[in-house]
């Protein structure tokens, strides 16, 4: 062979070698990437060739798929109740994507999760259609119903979170205002405008306010700054007076902070009194003197400044709430009463809630109980994890004891149910320092016993932006307390 018929061999022979190493490393290590790359149509085709599997509730499917006409995607997404229960299911769009359990149980509710690869087989075999497997949720419909009809009568921007405190199971999970899934989830143009004038829509139909977005708690958190106080020690006795003063002088500043009971019922208040009446002096002395070291850690353990809420399936994941570091005096004692730079998702503070009922204990919250083969074969089983011992027994059942006797005697009346224990705590938390003259936050939080040991805890949060309210008529204790009564009874009354 000559020689330039050997170079030209030897190139052809190398661009033949490139193209099949391109080929197998397309083929085995970008495999993955391009299987799953939003832009590739194929894998769109592919998820929606056949009916979703269904995210269940109580037994019945609170989603479904139907027929689409002229186009290469064969099914669309519909939701029963969407507005309510879009917190729970996300969506699954073809022009925007998914969210929520619709995106995390994706390959289960397609059918192409390798687990069903034998359903696979048999329906082509049998010629039958392929099939989705199934999720259920450990979602209350009547909890959700309730959460969701006290917010949408108020008209409020909201969430509602309830689970139950001994095994971290998420009974009701809220926000308004809310959109219908359904709406959008197609792909044609009047389904895309939809969804972005949702988007740009201030009032924020698309968020999860009780996972994804952070707010000061308030007053609710003094059931937190109360067991930490106990806890280490700065507190022995929650009947003995205290020493701190009504108005109470915020350290290394001129600032004075007064308490809406007064200064007569509040100045030197023992802590039960003080939790009674949300006396804020009380709470601001007590985070200075356990410090912001020990405080932190003691939020810690209940949950904050953890990046996301997981089970081992990944199935609910919440931005993580903030106790700050490198706070000074003043920051600290302000978030003795939830304000200063302390922010906390709803779901943070019913998880505190609820671990005040479970003698301290914080259960690691989660929404789907079980994942199903569409022929009904447990794929995946949730069990109750304990996160952490976050304080002790005796400290959780005197935070318990104040919380009861502020249902009774305090704030907290509104949650109170006959034949049932109820402890609650009220919060209207200021939106920051450089907005005091905007309406407060509306919190509250509440748990309720059963004589037999079922239990449910409680956040309701509201955003009374839109509200035709004023200032002055903002309490988380008139407004968000009759929710979170209704929300306990769906539960503990059904």
């Amino acid at each position: 062979m000559n020689k330039p018929l050997r170079r030209i061999a030897i190139f052809c022979g190398l661009l033949m070698l490139a193209l099949l190493v391109r080929a197998n490393w397309l083929q085995y290590v970008e495999a993955e990437d391009l299987a799953t790359d939003d832009r590739n149509r194929r894998v769109l085709i592919n998820q929606y060739s056949a009916p979703r599997g269904d995210i269940i509730v109580a037994g019945k499917p609170i989603t479904g798929s139907v027929k689409t006409e002229g186009s290469d995607l064969e099914y669309k997404r519909t939701y029963e109740d969407g507005k309510m229960y879009a917190p729970v299911t996300g969506y699954a769009s073809q022009s925007v994507g998914m969210t929520l359990l619709e995106s995390t149980y994706d390959s289960v509710l397609s059918g192409q999760d390798d687990r069903l690869a034998f359903e696979r087989v048999t329906d082509v075999v049998t010629g039958k259609e392929r099939r989705g497997g199934d999720v259920i949720t450990t979602i209350d419909p009547e909890a959700q119903k309730a959460g969701y009809k006290g917010l949408t009568d108020l008209k409020a921007r909201g969430s509602v979170v309830a689970l139950d405190p001994r095994t971290g199971r998420i009974l009701a999970l809220v926000s308004t205002p809310s959109a219908d899934p359904g709406t959008f989830a197609g792909n044609s143009l009047k389904e895309g405008e939809l969804f972005q004038k949702l988007n740009d829509n201030k009032s924020k139909p698309l968020a999860n306010r009780g996972l994804r977005e952070t707010f000061p708690p308030g007053s609710t958190f003094k059931i937190l700054t109360a067991a930490a106080a106990l806890e280490h020690g700065v507190v022995t006795d929650v009947d003995a007076r205290t020493d701190a003063e009504s108005p109470y002088q915020l350290p290394q500043s001129t600032n004075k902070i007064g308490s809406q009971a007064g200064d007569a019922v509040c100045d030197k208040a023992s802590m039960k009194t003080a939790m009674q009446y949300s006396c804020n002096n009380v709470f601001l002395d007590a985070a200075l003197k356990v410090g912001a070291d020990k405080m932190r850690e003691t939020a810690e353990k209940f949950g904050f400044n953890e990046d996301v809420y997981s089970s081992d399936f990944g199935d609910l994941r919440a931005v993580k709430s903030l106790y700050p570091e490198d706070l000074d005096k003043p920051g600290t004692a302000l978030t003795g009463m939830g304000q200063g730079s302390l922010t906390s998702t709803p779901l943070q503070m019913a998880m505190v809630t609820g671990a005040m009922v479970n003698d301290g204990k914080v259960m690691q919250p989660y929404i789907v109980d079980e994942v199903r083969s569409p022929n009904s074969d447990p794929l995946e089983k949730n069990e109750p994890q304990e996160m952490s011992q976050a304080v002790s027994s005796e400290t959780a059942g005197k935070v318990r004891a104040m919380m009861e006797h502020t249902a009774r005697e305090g704030s907290a009346q509104r949650a109170l149910i006959d034949g049932i224990t109820v402890g609650g705590k009220t919060g209207t938390a200021q939106r920051g320092v450089d907005v005091r003259d905007e309406v407060p936050y509306g919190w509250f939080v509440s748990y309720g016993v059963k004589s037999d040991g079922q239990a449910v805890a409680v956040a309701v949060f509201i955003d009374p932006t839109e509200m035709d309210i004023s200032r002055e008529q903002i309490s988380g204790g008139s407004l968000a307390g009759p929710i979170a009564r209704s929300v306990m009874q769906a539960v503990l009354q059904d």
